[in-house]
């Protein structure tokens, strides 16, 4: 078992994430009506892939010794770096998941009387829950220093991103028209416009 500060600090932060950001939000979904999913089998598997890079490798690396082969040494200074990275990605997706309310989505679809979302974080920046990602994907390996469990995340979450985000831009497009269009204008992907 590798129980150090750093670990303890993401397995702190995954529990916070699942039972305090992003369960009661699943729960929520899981009520509401949906109008049109947009989600293909190749969106699907790519958030399997992702979910077992993000949350299920670092189990064996941390209770288990059979990526052991794949470790890498850092300093410190880069676990502290990793903490600070991390708690911002807690942050932001608690943050973007409060702003979106009943309008957040795990899937690629549009719910019921869904509104378009322009205040808080998403004044600033379209894609909050993949910055946060991101943010997941570069502290990942500052916290847990291996091949596999700290940087398979990276491989599986690029093509997700990629991939996702112009289908739900078309999506957003497709439903809020020129609403989206000047709201594309004034804000940036996943870090914000300079005005």
């Amino acid at each position: 078992m590798k129980i150090n500060p750093f670990t303890l600090f993401w397995l702190i932060g995954l529990t916070v994430f699942l039972f305090g950001v992003y369960g009661p939000r699943m729960r929520e979904f899981k009520k509401a009506r949906k109008n049109e999913l947009r989600s293909s089998p190749l969106d699907m598997l790519l958030d399997f892939s992702t979910y077992l890079t993000w949350q299920v490798l670092p189990f064996f690396y941390i209770f288990g010794r059979g990526l052991d082969f794949a470790n890498f040494d850092l300093p410190a200074w880069a676990g502290w770096a990793g903490v600070i990275l991390f708690a911002a990605s807690v942050y932001l997706y608690w943050r973007a998941y409060r702003d979106l309310g009943r309008n957040w989505s795990p899937r690629i679809e549009i719910m019921a009387e869904q509104q378009l979302v322009t205040e808080g974080v998403y004044s600033r920046i379209r894609h909050p829950v993949y910055a946060a990602m991101w943010l997941w994907v570069i502290a990942q390996p500052l916290l847990i220093p291996n091949w596999i469990a700290g940087l398979g995340m990276l491989v599986t979450f690029t093509p997700l991103y990629f991939l996702r985000t112009p289908k739900e831009e078309k999506m957003m497009l497709d439903n809020f028209g020129d609403e989206y269009r000047a709201y594309m204008d004034h804000t940036g992907r996943i870090i914000p416009k300079l005005q």
